[in-house]
Protein backbone atom coordinates (compact mmCIF):
# COMPACT_ATOMS: atom_id res chain seq x y z
CA UNK A 1 0.00 0.00 0.00
CA UNK A 2 1.36 3.42 -0.93
CA UNK A 3 2.66 5.65 1.86
CA UNK A 4 0.10 8.36 1.07
CA UNK A 5 -2.68 5.88 1.84
CA UNK A 6 -1.17 5.12 5.24
CA UNK A 7 -0.86 8.83 5.97
CA UNK A 8 -4.48 9.41 5.01
CA UNK A 9 -5.69 6.78 7.46
CA UNK A 10 -3.19 7.71 10.17
CA UNK A 11 -4.46 11.28 10.24
CA UNK A 12 -7.88 10.08 11.46
CA UNK A 13 -6.62 8.74 14.79
CA UNK A 14 -5.03 10.11 17.93
CA UNK A 15 -2.27 8.22 19.73
CA UNK A 16 -3.49 5.68 22.29
CA UNK A 17 -1.87 3.61 25.00
CA UNK A 18 -2.89 -0.05 25.17
CA UNK A 19 -1.48 -1.70 28.30
CA UNK A 20 2.29 -1.03 28.33
CA UNK A 21 2.66 -0.73 24.57
CA UNK A 22 1.98 2.53 22.73
CA UNK A 23 -0.71 2.09 20.10
CA UNK A 24 0.17 5.05 17.91
CA UNK A 25 -2.00 6.47 15.18
CA UNK A 26 0.48 5.07 12.65
CA UNK A 27 0.35 1.58 14.14
CA UNK A 28 -3.45 1.69 14.23
CA UNK A 29 -3.46 2.72 10.58
CA UNK A 30 -1.09 -0.12 9.71
CA UNK A 31 -3.35 -2.61 11.49
CA UNK A 32 -6.35 -1.23 9.64
CA UNK A 33 -4.61 -1.58 6.27
CA UNK A 34 -3.20 -5.05 6.99
CA UNK A 35 -6.29 -6.63 8.49
CA UNK A 36 -9.39 -4.78 7.35
CA UNK A 37 -11.16 -4.01 4.13
CA UNK A 38 -10.53 -0.30 4.77
CA UNK A 39 -13.34 2.10 4.05
CA UNK A 40 -14.32 5.52 5.33
CA UNK A 41 -15.13 4.81 8.96
CA UNK A 42 -14.55 5.88 12.55
CA UNK A 43 -12.05 5.14 15.30
CA UNK A 44 -14.81 3.28 17.16
CA UNK A 45 -15.43 1.02 14.16
CA UNK A 46 -11.77 0.29 13.49
CA UNK A 47 -10.98 -0.54 17.12
CA UNK A 48 -14.08 -2.73 17.33
CA UNK A 49 -13.11 -4.65 14.19
CA UNK A 50 -9.51 -5.11 15.32
CA UNK A 51 -10.62 -6.34 18.75
CA UNK A 52 -13.20 -8.68 17.20
CA UNK A 53 -10.45 -10.24 15.09
CA UNK A 54 -8.21 -10.84 18.11
CA UNK A 55 -5.40 -8.62 16.87
CA UNK A 56 -4.54 -7.19 20.29
CA UNK A 57 -2.71 -10.18 21.66
CA UNK A 58 0.19 -9.96 24.13
CA UNK A 59 2.27 -13.01 25.07
CA UNK A 60 -0.61 -15.39 24.48
CA UNK A 61 -3.24 -13.45 26.41
CA UNK A 62 -5.81 -10.95 25.26
CA UNK A 63 -4.84 -7.41 26.15
CA UNK A 64 -7.21 -5.93 28.71
CA UNK A 65 -9.21 -2.72 28.32
CA UNK A 66 -7.56 0.63 28.87
CA UNK A 67 -9.07 1.67 32.18
CA UNK A 68 -12.55 1.84 33.62
CA UNK A 69 -14.49 5.11 33.49
CA UNK A 70 -14.87 4.99 37.28
CA UNK A 71 -11.12 5.12 37.72
CA UNK A 72 -11.07 8.55 36.11
CA UNK A 73 -13.83 10.06 38.19
CA UNK A 74 -13.91 8.45 41.63
CA UNK A 75 -10.28 7.73 42.56
CA UNK A 76 -7.61 9.99 44.05
CA UNK A 77 -6.04 12.02 41.25
CA UNK A 78 -2.39 11.63 42.24
CA UNK A 79 -2.83 7.89 42.82
CA UNK A 80 -4.45 7.47 39.41
CA UNK A 81 -1.55 9.24 37.71
CA UNK A 82 1.09 7.24 39.58
CA UNK A 83 -0.59 3.82 39.54
CA UNK A 84 -2.29 3.89 36.15
CA UNK A 85 -0.71 6.40 33.78
CA UNK A 86 2.86 5.89 34.98
CA UNK A 87 2.81 2.52 36.73
CA UNK A 88 0.46 0.53 34.54
CA UNK A 89 0.75 2.17 31.14
CA UNK A 90 4.30 3.52 31.40
CA UNK A 91 3.12 6.65 29.61
CA UNK A 92 5.74 8.68 27.77
CA UNK A 93 3.23 11.19 26.40
CA UNK A 94 -0.33 12.08 27.37
CA UNK A 95 -2.96 13.88 25.29
CA UNK A 96 -6.02 15.47 26.86
CA UNK A 97 -8.61 18.10 26.10
CA UNK A 98 -8.36 21.67 27.31
CA UNK A 99 -11.30 21.17 29.72
CA UNK A 100 -10.29 17.70 30.93
CA UNK A 101 -10.87 17.06 34.65
CA UNK A 102 -10.55 13.82 36.60
CA UNK A 103 -10.32 12.28 40.02
CA UNK A 104 -12.63 12.57 42.99
CA UNK A 105 -14.67 15.78 42.79
CA UNK A 106 -12.86 16.55 39.49
CA UNK A 107 -9.95 17.81 41.58
CA UNK A 108 -7.33 17.89 38.81
CA UNK A 109 -7.53 19.73 35.51
CA UNK A 110 -5.39 19.58 32.37
CA UNK A 111 -2.87 22.19 33.57
CA UNK A 112 -2.30 20.45 36.89
CA UNK A 113 -1.85 17.14 35.11
CA UNK A 114 0.70 18.74 32.78
CA UNK A 115 2.68 20.27 35.65
CA UNK A 116 2.77 16.98 37.57
CA UNK A 117 3.78 14.81 34.63
CA UNK A 118 6.29 17.17 33.06
CA UNK A 119 8.14 17.30 36.39
CA UNK A 120 8.60 13.56 35.79
CA UNK A 121 9.76 13.92 32.22
CA UNK A 122 6.43 12.99 30.60
CA UNK A 123 5.24 15.31 27.86
CA UNK A 124 1.61 16.44 27.99
CA UNK A 125 -0.20 17.93 25.01
CA UNK A 126 -3.40 19.83 25.77
CA UNK A 127 -5.66 19.88 22.74
CA UNK A 128 -7.25 23.23 21.98
CA UNK A 129 -11.00 23.57 21.86
CA UNK A 130 -12.95 23.57 18.62
CA UNK A 131 -16.14 25.60 18.44
CA UNK A 132 -19.44 24.77 16.83
CA UNK A 133 -22.23 27.34 16.80
CA UNK A 134 -20.36 29.51 19.26
CA UNK A 135 -19.62 26.86 21.92
CA UNK A 136 -16.83 24.28 22.38
CA UNK A 137 -17.35 20.85 20.83
CA UNK A 138 -17.54 18.13 23.47
CA UNK A 139 -18.57 14.51 23.75
CA UNK A 140 -21.50 15.67 25.87
CA UNK A 141 -22.79 17.90 23.07
CA UNK A 142 -22.30 15.18 20.47
CA UNK A 143 -24.16 12.58 22.55
CA UNK A 144 -26.98 15.05 23.19
CA UNK A 145 -27.30 15.74 19.46
CA UNK A 146 -27.46 12.02 18.65
CA UNK A 147 -30.00 11.37 21.40
CA UNK A 148 -32.15 14.21 20.05
CA UNK A 149 -31.95 12.90 16.48
CA UNK A 150 -30.01 15.98 15.37
CA UNK A 151 -27.70 14.07 13.05
CA UNK A 152 -26.58 17.03 10.97
CA UNK A 153 -25.33 18.74 14.13
CA UNK A 154 -23.64 15.56 15.34
CA UNK A 155 -21.90 15.16 11.97
CA UNK A 156 -20.74 18.78 12.01
CA UNK A 157 -19.06 18.24 15.38
CA UNK A 158 -17.71 14.74 14.63
CA UNK A 159 -16.46 15.55 11.16
CA UNK A 160 -18.35 12.56 9.73
CA UNK A 161 -21.82 11.04 9.85
CA UNK A 162 -22.77 9.16 13.01
CA UNK A 163 -21.99 5.52 12.21
CA UNK A 164 -22.61 2.04 13.57
CA UNK A 165 -22.08 -1.49 12.34
CA UNK A 166 -23.07 -5.03 13.33
CA UNK A 167 -23.74 -8.35 11.61
CA UNK A 168 -26.98 -8.71 9.64
CA UNK A 169 -29.49 -10.97 11.41
CA UNK A 170 -32.31 -13.08 10.10
CA UNK A 171 -35.63 -11.31 10.65
CA UNK A 172 -39.28 -12.10 9.99
CA UNK A 173 -39.07 -10.90 6.33
CA UNK A 174 -42.26 -8.86 6.67
CA UNK A 175 -40.73 -5.91 4.86
CA UNK A 176 -40.15 -8.06 1.79
CA UNK A 177 -43.86 -8.83 1.55
CA UNK A 178 -44.70 -5.13 1.11
CA UNK A 179 -41.88 -4.24 -1.27
CA UNK A 180 -39.46 -2.89 1.34
CA UNK A 181 -36.99 -5.64 2.34
CA UNK A 182 -34.73 -4.65 5.22
CA UNK A 183 -31.52 -5.77 6.84
CA UNK A 184 -31.85 -6.23 10.61
CA UNK A 185 -29.02 -5.42 13.02
CA UNK A 186 -28.88 -5.34 16.79
CA UNK A 187 -27.91 -1.86 17.86
CA UNK A 188 -24.33 -1.97 19.25
CA UNK A 189 -23.97 -2.18 23.03
CA UNK A 190 -22.21 0.81 24.56
CA UNK A 191 -22.85 3.16 21.64
CA UNK A 192 -25.03 6.21 22.32
CA UNK A 193 -28.60 5.40 21.30
CA UNK A 194 -30.20 7.81 18.81
CA UNK A 195 -33.72 9.11 19.15
CA UNK A 196 -36.12 6.40 18.05
CA UNK A 197 -37.43 6.96 14.58
CA UNK A 198 -36.68 6.76 10.88
CA UNK A 199 -33.49 8.23 9.40
CA UNK A 200 -32.10 8.85 5.97
CA UNK A 201 -29.03 6.64 5.85
CA UNK A 202 -25.99 5.63 3.82
CA UNK A 203 -25.00 1.97 3.73
CA UNK A 204 -21.67 0.46 2.76
CA UNK A 205 -21.97 -2.91 0.99
CA UNK A 206 -18.66 -4.24 -0.27
CA UNK A 207 -17.07 -1.38 -2.16
CA UNK A 208 -20.31 0.47 -2.85
CA UNK A 209 -22.25 3.10 -0.93
CA UNK A 210 -26.04 2.96 -1.16
CA UNK A 211 -28.76 5.31 0.00
CA UNK A 212 -31.63 4.10 2.13
CA UNK A 213 -33.59 4.67 5.31
CA UNK A 214 -33.12 3.14 8.73
CA UNK A 215 -35.58 2.66 11.57
CA UNK A 216 -34.03 2.73 15.05
CA UNK A 217 -36.35 1.52 17.79
CA UNK A 218 -38.77 -1.19 18.83
CA UNK A 219 -41.11 -1.33 15.81
CA UNK A 220 -44.49 -0.25 17.30
CA UNK A 221 -46.45 -2.07 14.58
CA UNK A 222 -44.82 -5.46 15.22
CA UNK A 223 -42.79 -4.75 18.39
CA UNK A 224 -39.45 -6.06 19.60
CA UNK A 225 -38.08 -5.96 23.14
CA UNK A 226 -34.63 -4.47 22.48
CA UNK A 227 -33.67 -1.63 20.12
CA UNK A 228 -33.22 -2.83 16.57
CA UNK A 229 -31.85 -1.18 13.44
CA UNK A 230 -33.84 -2.00 10.31
CA UNK A 231 -32.49 -0.60 7.06
CA UNK A 232 -34.03 -0.61 3.61
CA UNK A 233 -31.29 -0.24 0.98
CA UNK A 234 -32.38 1.44 -2.23
CA UNK A 235 -31.68 -0.53 -5.44
CA UNK A 236 -30.06 -3.49 -3.70
CA UNK A 237 -31.27 -7.11 -3.84
CA UNK A 238 -28.35 -9.18 -2.50
CA UNK A 239 -28.15 -11.50 0.51
CA UNK A 240 -26.29 -9.89 3.42
CA UNK A 241 -27.11 -12.36 6.22
CA UNK A 242 -24.15 -12.80 8.55
CA UNK A 243 -22.16 -9.96 7.00
CA UNK A 244 -21.10 -6.92 9.02
CA UNK A 245 -22.60 -3.85 7.39
CA UNK A 246 -21.78 -0.23 8.14
CA UNK A 247 -24.65 2.25 8.39
CA UNK A 248 -24.44 6.03 8.59
CA UNK A 249 -27.39 8.01 9.93
CA UNK A 250 -27.66 11.22 7.90
CA UNK A 251 -30.94 12.93 8.77
CA UNK A 252 -33.91 12.34 11.06
CA UNK A 253 -37.11 11.93 9.05
CA UNK A 254 -39.88 11.12 11.51
CA UNK A 255 -40.69 9.36 14.79
CA UNK A 256 -41.66 5.70 15.03
CA UNK A 257 -45.37 5.13 14.73
CA UNK A 258 -47.87 2.29 14.85
CA UNK A 259 -49.87 1.77 11.66
CA UNK A 260 -53.46 0.58 11.49
CA UNK A 261 -52.90 -1.42 8.30
CA UNK A 262 -50.19 -2.73 5.99
CA UNK A 263 -51.46 -0.34 3.33
CA UNK A 264 -50.92 2.65 5.61
CA UNK A 265 -47.41 1.46 6.40
CA UNK A 266 -46.55 1.01 2.73
CA UNK A 267 -47.87 4.48 1.93
CA UNK A 268 -45.67 6.00 4.64
CA UNK A 269 -42.60 4.11 3.41
CA UNK A 270 -43.26 5.40 -0.11
CA UNK A 271 -43.32 8.92 1.32
CA UNK A 272 -40.12 8.31 3.31
CA UNK A 273 -38.31 7.15 0.17
CA UNK A 274 -39.54 10.07 -1.93
CA UNK A 275 -38.32 12.53 0.71
CA UNK A 276 -34.79 11.16 0.27
CA UNK A 277 -34.56 10.75 -3.51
Amino acid sequence: MADYRLGEIESKFADLIWENEPLTSRRLAELALDNLNWKRTTTYTVLKRLCDRGLFQNQGGTVSSLVSRDAFYTGQSRQFVEDVLIGRFGAGMVLCGFNFRFGKNAAWDAMRLRAYLEDRGIWVRILEHQDYQGAPISSTRIRAAVQAGEMEQAAAMLGYNFTFENPVLHGDARGRTIGYPTINQQYPDGLVLPKFGVYESRILVGDTWYRGFTNIGVRPTWQVETPLAETHIFDYNGDLYGQTVQVELVRYLRPEQKFSSIGALREQLDHDKSSIL
